[in-house]
C-alpha cells in the first residue's frame, strides 16, 4: 500500500468518524442522571420476548408480567415471559445486587438488545417506566447506556380527601400516575372540616369528614364517600407493586371536627369545635381507639411503613395548652411507633414551644411553614424533614390565595427539597429526606371536579417528578422542557385528563352522523379544551333526559331538578337557562376549558358559565367553579336522534 492510498484511507475514515451520529441524551420525566450515547437505534420485536434469569424468578417475574400488560395496553404490542439469555430485539431484565446505585437505581444498555440491570427490583421498575416513557416517542431506541438513581429518597405528594371526596378509582389511578414519574410518596389526608365562616359560623353546620371505614366508632365515616377498609388495604397493596409508600394520615388535634360532631364532649369549647380537648381523657380514649382499629391485627388497615399522625395549627394561646398539645404529639408518635411504624408529623414545634418532651429520633417532619416549625432548629432536635413548604408547594384550588396553579417555570429554574421556605440547607444534607407539593380543598362546596384537581396537579407532578430525583444538574431548559412534557401520557392506562394523545387544535377526533339512543362511541370522555357539537331532535323531554354519560359526568337534556339543558359531575348540578325545545331539530355546542363552559344554540352563543362569586349569609365569598371534561361514553335512553355528532379540539 503506497503513501497515497494509505493517506485517502486515512482521510475516509476521519470523516466517517465525524459523520457518524453520536446519539443525543433521550427525554424523560424524570430526566436521566447520565448518559453514555452509542450509534444507531434499536427496534424491538412485533412481539417482544421479556427475558430474565430463572434465578432471579421470583423478584422479576412481576415486574416483566407488570411491563407486558403495559406494553399491550400502550403500544398493542404483545409479549412473551421467558427464563434463559436474550437475542436480538428483546428486553432482558437482571439484578446486579453489586451495583453501588442504592435502592433505586437502574442501568439500561441499549444495544441488540436492552438490558435493564438493577442492584434491587425497585431498581428494575422504575427502569421500565423509562423504557415506556422512551416508546412512547419513537419505536426506535437510542443506542446508548444510562445510568439513573434518585437524587432524594422522598418524592411525593399530598392529596386532601377530607374536604374533598375522591374515589378508590381515582386514587388507583394516582398510584400509576405517580409512579409513572417515579414519585414514591403518596401522603392521603383522610379528614378534615370547611371554614367556619362559609357556614354561617356554625360549627354544627361546618362541613366536616372523615374517609375511612370505623367499625370502632359506627356512625363516624362521612356519608357523601370514604372507603372500605378493603378498598384501602388493596390501594396500598396495588401501591406496593408499583413502588409507590403510602402515608395514610389522621389529622388531630386540630383539623378534627369530623370527630366532635360525632362525640361533642371531647370539642374544645375554648378553641373551637375543630380542635379536640386536651384536657378530657375522654379525647385520648377515643383517639387510641381509632389509631388501633387501623394498625392492629394480623394485616393492618395501615400497611405501610409510615403513618402520619397529624399535629397541625392547633392553638397555642396559652402555655398549658400548649404542653398538652407537646404531650399529644409524643403520646401518638410512641403509639404509632408500638406497631413497627415510623410516625410523620406536621411541623409545629417551633408554634409549640415548651417543657414537655416530643420524641424526634426516627420521627419525620413535614416542614411547611417556617413560623410553625424552623427548619434549622427542628433538625438541631432531631428530626428529618420532608420539605413542602406552603409558599412554593401548596395548590388551593379557585380559593384566591396559595397557587391555584403552581409556578412549575420557578421550581424547574430555582427550587429544590434544601430549600425549605426561606431556609436554603445543603446539597445533599443527609436531614432533608425530600419534598411533596399538596393540594388542600379548603373552600368546601365550590363546585371543583376531580378532573379541575388533575388538571392543577399534572403540569406540577411532571415538574417536581424532575426536582425531586434528576435535582438540579444537566436540566434541559424549562422551554424546552414544558414542550417535551406534553409527549409524556399520564401512566398506562390512566387518562384522567381526557386527552386524545397526538391531537392537534382544530382537530376532529370523533365524528359519527348518528349517535343512536343508548349506543356508544369510540371516545370515553373529552378533556380540556373542546367543542362538542350536535344535532338534536326530541319528540319529548321529560325531566332526566341524558344525552351523553359516562361514570364520571353526566350532560343532561333535561336535568332533574330545573329541567333544563345541564350537567353534573362530582355531585354538583350545573344548569344553562335553556330548555331544548320538542318537535324541532336545534343545532347545540358545548365548549369547555379548565374556567368556564359555553353553550352554543344554532350557531350563537347562548350562556357562559363562568367562575361564580358565591355570597354566604355572613357576607364572605367563594368561587363557584362550572367546568366539565365532557362525557362520551355512551349516549342516553332519549325519545328523538342525534345526529351529526362532532368532537373537536380546541
Amino acid at each position: 500500500m503506497n503513501k497515497v492510498t494509505l493517506l485517502i484511507i486515512t482521510i475516509h475514515l476521519c470523516i466517517g468518524d465525524l459523520l457518524a451520529q453520536v446519539n443525543e441524551k433521550p427525554f424523560v420525566i424524570p430526566q436521566l442522571q447520565e448518559w453514555n450515547g452509542g450509534e444507531g437505534f434499536l427496534t424491538l420485536k412485533n412481539k417482544v420476548s421479556i427475558v430474565f434469569p430463572q434465578e432471579y424468578s421470583e423478584q422479576l417475574a412481576p415486574i416483566a408480567r407488570t411491563l407486558a400488560n403495559d406494553l399491550q395496553t400502550m403500544f398493542s404490542k404483545a409479549s412473551e415471559i421467558n427464563t434463559g439469555t436474550p437475542k436480538k430485539g428483546d428486553i432482558f431484565l437482571t439484578l446486579k445486587p453489586g451495583y453501588l446505585l442504592g435502592e433505586e437505581g437502574y442501568k439500561i444498555d441499549i444495544g441488540n438488545y436492552l438490558t435493564l440491570e438493577a442492584p434491587h427490583p425497585q431498581g428494575i421498575f422504575w427502569g421500565t417506566r423509562t423504557l415506556l416513557q422512551l416508546l412512547e416517542q419513537s419505536a426506535a431506541l437510542p443506542k446508548g447506556e444510562i445510568t439513573d438513581y434518585p437524587k432524594y429518597e422522598v418524592r411525593g405528594f399530598m392529596l386532601d380527601c377530607g374536604r374533598k371526596f375522591f374515589t378508590i378509582d381515582f386514587l388507583r389511578d394516582y398510584v400509576k400516575f405517580m409512579s409513572y414519574y417515579k414519585m414514591n410518596t403518596f401522603q392521603i389526608h383522610l379528614n378534615d372540616n370547611g371554614f367556619k365562616g362559609f357556614f354561617d359560623d356554625d360549627w354544627d353546620k361546618t362541613y366536616a369528614a372523615f374517609r375511612l371505614e370505623s367499625e370502632t366508632y359506627p356512625g363516624l365515616t362521612a356519608k357523601d364517600g370514604y372507603y372500605t377498609k378493603k378498598e384501602f388495604i388493596d390501594l396500598q397493596k396495588l401501591a406496593e407493586e408499583y413502588g409507590v409508600n403510602i402515608i395514610p394520615e389522621i389529622d388531630a388535634p386540630a383539623h378534627t371536627l369530623a370527630f366532635t360532631h360525632y362525640k361533642p364532649e371531647i370539642g374544645s369549647k375554648e378553641y373551637g369545635m375543630d380542635h379536640l380537648d386536651l384536657f378530657n381523657p375522654e379525647t385520648y380514649v377515643f383517639m387510641d381507639g381509632l389509631f388501633r382499629e387501623y394498625l392492629e391485627g394480623p394485616e393492618p388497615v395501615f400497611r405501610g411503613k409510615r403513618v402520619h399522625i397529624g399535629t397541625d395549627e392547633y392553638s397555642n394561646k396559652d402555655q398549658q395548652v400548649v404542653e398538652k398539645f407537646r404531650y399529644f404529639t409524643d403520646r401518638y408518635i410512641k403509639l404509632v411507633e408500638e406497631y413497627g411504624k415510623q410516625a410523620v408529623v406536621w411541623g409545629a414545634l417551633t408554634h409549640a414551644q415548651g417543657e414537655t418532651p416530643v420524641k424526634s429520633e426516627n420521627v419525620i417532619m413535614n416542614a411547611w411553614y417556617n413560623g410553625y416549625a424552623d427548619p434549622k432548629k427542628m433538625v438541631e432536635a432531631g428530626y428529618d424533614l420532608i420539605s413542602i413548604p406552603d409558599r412554593y408547594l401548596y395548590i388551593v384550588p379557585a380559593a384566591g390565595y396559595y397557587y391555584d396553579y403552581l409556578n412549575t417555570k420557578y421550581l424547574y429554574e430555582k427550587w429544590e427539597p434544601v430549600q425549605v421556605g426561606g431556609v436554603r440547607f445543603r446539597d445533599n444534607d443527609p436531614a432533608i429526606l425530600g419534598g411533596l407539593f399538596a393540594v388542600w380543598n379548603d373552600h368546601v362546596g365550590n363546585g371543583i371536579s376531580h378532573k379541575d384537581v388533575h388538571h392543577r396537579v399534572w403540569p406540577a407532578m411532571q415538574t417536581l417528578a424532575v426536582k425531586m430525583w434528576s435535582g438540579s444538574r444537566d436540566l434541559i431548559p424549562f422551554e424546552e422542557f414544558d414542550k417535551k412534557r406534553e409527549t409524556i401520557s399520564e401512566a398506562p392506562g390512566v387518562n384522567l385528563s381526557g386527552r386524545v394523545k397526538n391531537s392537534k387544535p382544530g382537530q376532529t377526533v370523533l365524528s359519527k352522523e348518528i349517535a343512536r339512543s343508548e349506543d356508544t362511541t369510540a371516545l370515553y370522555e373529552i378533556g380540556y379544551n373542546y367543542r362538542v357539537e350536535f344535532d338534536l331532535t326530541l319528540s319529548d323531554n321529560p325531566s332526566g333526559t341524558i344525552l351523553f354519560k359516562n361514570k364520571n359526568a353526566t350532560v343532561y337534556a333535561s336535568d332533574p331538578k330545573t329541567g333544563k339543558l345541564g350537567f353534573e359531575r362530582d355531585g354538583y348540578l350545573n344548569t344553562f337557562d335553556y330548555t331544548v325545545p320538542t318537535g324541532q331539530t336545534v343545532k347545540l355546542a358545548i365548549e369547555g376549558d379548565n374556567r368556564e363552559t359555553r353553550l352554543f344554540v344554532n350557531g350563537q352563543l347562548q350562556e357562559t358559565l363562568k367562575p361564580e362569586a358565591i355570597v354566604k349569609d355572613n357576607g364572605k365569598k367563594m368561587q363557584y367553579i362550572q367546568t366539565l371534561v365532557f362525557p362520551l361514553a355512551e349516549v342516553g335512553k332519549i325519545n328523538g336522534e342525534i345526529k351529526n355528532l362532532q368532537v373537536t379540539v380546541l
